[in-house]
């Protein structure tokens, strides 16, 4: 049977059987077009080089000892830690060139790892959103996360001697209190209304958005940078900062998977919801925190790129409907692909732009092609 027979076929098959099935294909997708995005640069590379080179610096864990050091949260601020120090090796080998390895490895894989890694984050977490709200045009920035995050980011550029702490740190736990904020606002007597949030979040995002405005007014010689990271970036991404946001994106999907039915009943509306045996408060409750922090992790390493949680759920959903045990994984490896795709785009110019850029040109279209569409009118 071909793949166009077995998606037509799987229309009508189980959720998992469905999930399954339009998995496989994306995820070839994704690969695809993380093999084809490393051959893309200033320097020649071909599919073969990199999936050599890849296939050379593949390693599996070795063993498990322990690493002691300090976080250095700011000069002379640090926390001392104890972890688990993982050693690796490399069991295979191929015959590819040093420079060319270097390149791969440590240049473009990082960075387009972790581009993948966002864009299934974002995605994943505005699918969530716009069911959990019931609504279409929300995103995971709607609570405010995205700009609780640039008003940690912009504080530690704009004042570094006030806000002495990590960029990344600074936007991750201002993207996190502002949605727990926004979730303590709205939540009066153990009962949180989705509109209250909604409206909440729509009014946090402003009151941060007139703070973000006053920073850069006082960012000076830093007002460049701030910008930069306002607009999106994965520019000298690292391995560091992809297994940083790996885990998070992996651990925060499962559990939203594990809750996709009750979104599902969510949709029906909460008192349905509660009669059908879901305990509404708790799984509001778990479903903003999660996609919340997923969407932080990924915000705090590269800054605010829109649209992608917005566009691809909706997109997805015109393929595979609305049933979120399907629509969930589609959607995260579909952003995968795309926000991969867009920082390609983003870096191939005669200059390189922020991909936040590129995601804004294509999602703001499409934005306003939802206005015009009944997608706008319900899920």
């Amino acid at each position: 049977m071909s793949q166009l027979g077995s998606l037509a076929a799987a229309a009508h098959a189980r959720p998992a059987v469905r999930a399954a099935v339009w998995s496989v294909p994306l995820s070839a997708l994704l690969v695809a077009v993380i093999l084809v995005s490393a051959t893309i640069g200033p320097v020649d590379i071909t599919p073969l080089a990199v999936a050599k080179a890849a296939y050379d610096a593949f390693v599996i864990p070795a063993g498990v000892g322990l690493d002691a050091g300090v976080w250095r949260l700011a000069p002379g601020v640090g926390i001392p830690y104890v972890l688990p120090d993982v050693h690796w090796t490399a069991p295979f080998s191929a015959s590819v060139p040093a420079t060319t390895r270097t390149i791969v490895v440590n240049i473009r894989l990082p960075r387009i790892a972790l581009a993948a890694t966002v864009g299934v984050g974002l995605a994943g977490a505005g699918t969530v959103m716009q069911g959990f709200f019931r609504n279409p045009l929300a995103d995971p920035s709607i609570v405010g996360v995205s700009s609780g995050a640039a008003v940690g980011a912009v504080a530690t550029i704009a004042m570094p001697a006030l806000v002495p702490v990590d960029l990344r740190l600074a936007a991750f736990v201002g993207a996190v209190l502002t949605a727990f904020g926004v979730y303590a606002i709205a939540t009066e007597g153990g009962r949180t209304p989705v509109a209250t949030l909604l409206l909440a979040g729509v009014a946090v995002q402003t009151f941060l958005g007139a703070v973000i405005s006053y920073l850069l007014l006082q960012s000076g010689e830093s007002l460049e940078q701030a910008v930069y990271w306002l607009m999106g970036h994965l520019q000298h991404s690292t391995w560091e900062e992809v297994a940083f946001v790996l885990p998070v994106t992996l651990l925060a999907l499962g559990v939203l998977s594990a809750y996709a039915r009750e979104l599902n009943v969510l949709l029906l509306g909460e008192e349905e919801a509660h009669h059908l045996g879901v305990e509404v408060e708790r799984a509001k409750l778990l479903l903003l925190a999660v996609a919340s922090v997923v969407t932080a992790a990924g915000v705090a390493v590269t800054g605010v790129i829109g649209f992608v949680g917005l566009i691809v759920p909706h997109a997805m959903r015109l393929l595979v409907g609305p049933d979120h045990r399907v629509l969930l994984p589609t959607s995260a490896l579909a952003g995968g692909s795309f926000l991969v795709v867009a920082d390609t785009i983003a870096r191939s110019g005669a200059a390189e732009m922020p991909v936040g850029i590129v995601t804004a040109a294509v999602g703001a279209p499409f934005f306003l092609f939802l206005l015009k569409s009944r997608e706008v009118h319900g899920l």
